[in-house]
């Protein structure tokens, strides 16, 4: 029960590695708030919590929307008297070249991986040192650290998200407040295969391909992902601020 009594807030926790992120902090003694658009799918996995005796609650609402995400991290303080923990996990993969990177596309990326996450950290800090400490872990890629081809707005945002998150790692380790970001390659999650699905792939064939290019035999399973968010949020990493911490099965990126 690491996280007994903690207080955590997931952003995108009604997909693939925001699901297991919820699961996994709510089992181990978690009060956790999810955030993301469909009330339907929050709604969903809150009730498949409570049902099992954790607490879970949801706000729901667009998270390029500074309002939504201040109006976020409030509700949670309001509703469960802290904030402890903050996973900025939301996020989206335009795919496309800077000639195929249409405004809305490139906004897109920018607004929700990257300025939601400024606008979410920003809220949340100021409560956190208030307490005298807390963790934050950022989803960014190897993506974002190591650019492939074809997707210049996502590796750009996620790039961003991984400046972003050694710079507040810098500053607020003084204040006890620990952030970290996981880097990951691909992950068998739901936008990963709607993304083939839109190519006109078939998914589980597209994956079987993918998982023949790791080293370590498979792209990586939402609750791989996280297994080490929920390691960087826990005391057991409590020497580990303003790292980027990879986890790809060893596979580059092209």
């Amino acid at each position: 029960m690491r996280f007994e009594g903690k207080s955590v807030v997931i952003t995108g926790g009604a997909g693939g590695i925001g699901k297991a992120a919820v699961r996994l902090f709510a089992g181990e003694g978690a009060r956790v708030m999810l955030a993301g658009r469909s009330e339907e799918r929050c709604g969903d996995i809150c009730t498949e919590m409570n049902n099992q005796g954790y607490t879970s609650q949801y706000y729901t609402g667009d998270l390029s929307d500074k309002n939504y995400c201040e109006g976020l991290i409030a509700n949670t303080v309001e509703t469960f008297g802290a904030i402890d923990i903050l996973i900025n996990n939301a996020g989206i993969i335009p795919r496309g070249d800077i000639l195929q990177t249409t405004d809305e596309m490139w906004f897109a990326a920018i607004n929700i991986n990257l300025t939601a996450v400024f606008y979410l950290c920003r809220a949340a800090i100021p409560h956190m040192k208030k307490q005298g400490g807390g963790a934050i872990v950022n989803t960014s890629s190897v993506w974002g650290l190591y650019p492939g081809p074809g997707h210049l707005a996502y590796c750009t945002s996620k790039g961003a998200v991984a400046a972003l998150t050694q710079n507040l790692g810098r500053d607020h380790a003084p204040d006890n407040i620990r952030v970290n970001a996981v880097c990951p390659n691909e992950v068998n999650t739901p936008m990963l295969r709607s993304g083939f699905t839109a190519r006109g792939l078939d998914p589980d064939k597209a994956v079987e391909q993918l998982n023949a290019t790791v080293p370590l035999g498979r792209i990586a399973e939402p609750e791989d992902i996280a297994d080490v968010i929920a390691f960087l949020a826990s005391d057991k990493a409590r020497y580990i601020a303003g790292a980027l911490i990879e986890v790809s099965g060893a596979k580059p990126v092209y």
